[in-house]
């Protein structure tokens, strides 16, 4: 292992389904870690922004899930996994507007369709993984490194 991917952090998060008093938490969580240690304030915001929509997501979506914060010299790197109905059409997912919120979920205010594209907006690199019927799971990194864009 380099000097670059060793983790200097490891944080780890259960996220429950459905869970709306709980909902946001764990991202509040992360930009108290983050502001803590020091990251760059810009880089706080942007993480902070994806953590909560991914967050979010497993809250409205799925059965429950874990979001893991690493962070290395280079990166930080969330990682994010859910037992959920999974996404049939990614494509259609990633497109902004699309939502397949619930009448309930839009009265609560959430559904507008920009979680996925906020989160992908606001990485540095961004994997989606999904299996319908089984879950997602999202990488989310972000770059420490000013040099290490996209």
């Amino acid at each position: 292992m380099t000097k670059s991917d060793e983790t200097l952090l490891s944080q780890h998060f259960e996220i429950t389904g459905g869970d709306f008093n709980n909902a946001g938490k764990a991202s509040t969580s992360i930009k108290e870690i983050l502001q803590e240690i020091g990251i760059d304030s810009s880089i706080t915001v942007r993480t902070s922004i994806a953590s909560y929509e991914a967050e979010m997501n497993v809250v409205m979506y799925a059965r429950r899930g874990e979001l893991t914060l690493n962070i290395t010299p280079e990166k930080l790197h969330l990682k994010l996994k859910d037992e959920g109905p999974g996404i049939k059409n990614i494509d259609m997912a990633m497109q902004e507007g699309f939502s397949t919120a619930t009448d309930e979920m839009r009265e609560m205010g959430f559904g507008a369709g920009m979680g996925l594209p906020n989160i992908k907006k606001n990485a540095d690199k961004f994997e989606l993984f999904s299996i319908p019927g089984k879950g997602t799971s999202l990488d989310i990194i972000f770059c420490l490194n000013k040099t290490e864009k996209k």
